[in-house]
């Protein structure tokens, strides 16, 4: 199982301060069948054209094809590019463009892409002019080229596709039909028309061998579009310099899913790759969690980078039912069972909101105030002198101060890390009780708003990074890559 710790590097971009910056990107969510679209009124060039995008990828929940960008006529004529899910458990990329009900180009990559923690750079470049049949269609992730596929099927020269014709062109899912949603998170959103580009136009290697952007300062074409979210009320803005469409419209996306977790800052989330026992329903962008609904199992859930040192601050948010028995803190591995709650062995530390109790190895000790429904609940984890400090709606419990250091006052003492089973700590919520479901919502610094459900606070760390409620303790950092290069 893997699970993402701070001193491994993340597949993708490494998210470090070097060359081009991006500043946000677009939140996706299945559930809400949400989506970017546009319908050109005029064709461009159908043979030569370029998709490139930065995508982090949620885990579907469901089988089937999840569309980053599609052109449909109708059921039997349509261009998709999508990540295909399917019962053996596998993530590939799958590339067709079918006409009355047969593929004229298709192929699935071998290569999985099933990593939550990850931004790949997805390029894709039509030149179906080229007399070389390998040539027409190329697929690059993070710079190299796919050159294995299980299913490989090319066109004939000069071959028309779907995309750049007057139909229905979307991003994030298949047009007109529910259930082919992408799910997870796009940055830097280019589509060229009449240009056949490689990687090395959106991005380069950085001096430790990591694929990152860089800017791109060429043509877009007629109907070339330069999509980055970076306008909030108008997610879809085209950017692009010369472009006949002023914007795709925005279906189900609003304000709050303009994200600051991009490929130059990888934000964390909650681990789906954890959830074998504590079966937790994951949504907006992996920061949404319905605990089970099995009535047989409570457990916990854990975000994907783990922390071996320094101060680090998060908050979570609790949307769910009001008479859930609720669980959230520290723990140094995944669950263990599906009845392994939070705090009950070593190396674990809740705070309980039934009775406002802490937890570690099954003792309950008093500690600070019950919570419920619409509560933020903040975590300063101190893995410099093994503290942790819980806060409600931004008033820290037990008289607790983060800030001071080794004294620890209103803390709970934690084993020190090192000495932990694993020698990491990740944070964790779930539940203490199979009777009732609830929901969490979390925000590492990425989502100020808990996906729409309150103002945000507009308080960042020391680093200027984040979107927090309440205010952080000095010296604690949000959860993501750009403070994770620093602080190492």
């Amino acid at each position: 199982m893997s699970i993402f710790r701070n001193h491994f590097p993340l597949m993708g971009a490494a998210g470090q301060s070097t060359g081009y910056e991006i500043d946000q990107s677009i939140r996706f969510d299945q559930g809400a069948n949400a989506y970017l679209s546009r319908t050109p009124s005029s064709a461009g060039n159908r043979r030569n054209w370029t998709f490139s995008a930065w995508i982090k990828f949620s885990m579907h929940s469901t089988n089937g094809y999840h569309n980053i960008f599609a052109v449909r006529q109708d059921s039997n004529d349509y261009f998709e590019m999508a990540r295909e899910v399917n019962n053996s458990g596998d993530y590939r990329l799958a590339i067709n463009n079918q006409v009355s009900g047969t593929n004229s180009f298709y192929f699935i990559t071998n290569r999985q892409f099933r990593d939550p923690a990850a931004w790949y750079h997805l390029v894709f470049v039509a030149d179906t002019t080229h007399a070389s049949t390998d040539e027409r269609f190329r697929l690059y992730i993070n710079g190299d080229r796919e050159t294995v596929f299980d299913t490989y099927t090319m066109p004939t020269q000069n071959y028309d596709t779907h995309v750049n014709t007057t139909n229905v062109t979307a991003i994030g899912t298949y047009p007109t039909s529910s259930g082919y949603d992408m799910d997870g998170y796009m940055a830097e959103i280019h589509f060229l028309d009449g240009y056949s580009y490689g990687p090395e136009f959106f991005g380069e290697s950085d001096n430790y061998g990591n694929w990152i952007p860089k800017e791109y300062t060429g043509s877009h074409g007629t109907n070339g579009a330069y999509i980055t979210g970076s306008d909030s009320s108008n997610l879809g803005k085209n950017e692009a310099s010369a472009n006949t469409y002023a914007a795709f419209a925005s279906t189900n996306l609003a304000a709050h899913d303009q994200m600051t977790d991009t490929p130059t800052n990888n934000f964390s989330v909650m681990n789906p790759l954890a959830n074998y026992y504590v079966q937790h329903t994951l949504k907006n962008g992996m920061l949404e969690e319905l605990t089970s609904t099995n009535g047989s199992y409570y457990s916990y859930s854990i975000n994907n980078i783990g922390m071996t040192s320094g101060k680090w601050y998060v908050e979570v948010l609790f949307s769910g039912s009001a008479t859930a028995q609720m669980l959230v803190g520290i723990s140094d591995r995944e669950s263990q069972g599906g009845t392994h709650y939070l705090g009950s062995q070593s190396y674990e530390y809740s705070y309980y909101n039934y009775n406002g109790k802490s937890i570690t190895g099954t003792t309950q000790s008093s500690f600070g105030s019950t919570y419920t429904q619409n509560d933020i609940i903040g975590i300063a984890l101190d893995l410099d002198n093994s503290k942790l400090y819980f806060s409600k709606n931004g008033t820290f419990q037990n008289s607790g101060d983060p800030t001071s250091g080794s004294s620890g006052t209103g803390a709970l003492s934690i084993t020190a890390v090192g000495s932990t089973q694993n020698g990491f700590y990740y944070f964790g919520a779930g539940d203490y009780s199979s009777s009732y479901a609830t929901t969490y919502i979390w925000n590492f610094g990425q989502d100020g708003t808990f996906a729409g459900n309150v103002t945000a606070g507009g308080n960042s760390d020391e680093n200027s990074v984040g979107n927090f409620k309440y205010s952080v303790p000095s010296g604690y950092l949000a959860l993501c890559t750009q403070n994770l290069w620093e602080s190492s």
